[in-house]
């Protein structure tokens, strides 16, 4: 009984901290210019526009714990994919080249 409310409490906590990184990744790829994107061969700014706004959305109404887990974590990784991919990619192209 105690195993089964720790998995409920970990979910419901991984459901609490996956929606401001939803809206994290959404901001950040909203607030970028849209020619950044296709210079680092990533997606275009509406495409990812589109996967993070879904995927936040997504997140905040589908509970990991429920029976729309498997929409959950496509969405999670689908946040995990911008963060983690593209959102560095980005604002490199944007600076420019340092010397």
């Amino acid at each position: 009984m105690l195993l089964q409310s720790l998995d409920i409490w970990v979910f419901e906590v991984l459901h609490w901290l996956a929606i401001p990184v939803g809206l994290f990744a959404f901001i950040h790829a909203a607030l970028q210019r849209a020619d950044a994107y296709t210079a680092t061969d990533k997606l275009t700014k509406p495409a990812w526009l589109g996967i993070t706004g879904g995927a936040t959305a997504a997140l905040v109404l589908f509970a990991p714990g429920g029976s729309f887990l498997i929409l959950w974590l496509i969405a999670l990784v689908a946040v995990l994919v911008y963060i983690v991919d593209v959102k560095p990619a980005v604002p490199e192209v944007q600076r420019g080249q340092r010397w």
